[in-house]
């Protein structure tokens, strides 16, 4: 397959997943927003740090 043609694939199955959680939840998704905002730049970076490298693990092994 093109890059072309999983980019689109990619993006549509990210904005499922994120969209999932405020649909079925909405009242939790904003408690969980208010508590994230809480967190100071140094926690968001390592969480997202250990989000990317969890991504890219999961890249690896199924590609």
């Amino acid at each position: 397959m093109d890059f072309w043609q999983v980019l689109p694939v990619a993006l549509a199955l990210v904005f499922i997943i994120e969209g999932a959680m405020p649909f079925l939840s909405p009242r939790r998704w904003r408690e969980l927003l208010a508590t994230v905002a809480a967190l100071d730049d140094r926690t968001i970076r390592f969480i997202g740090l250990g989000s990317m490298l969890i991504g890219l693990a999961l890249l690896y092994w199924v590609h």
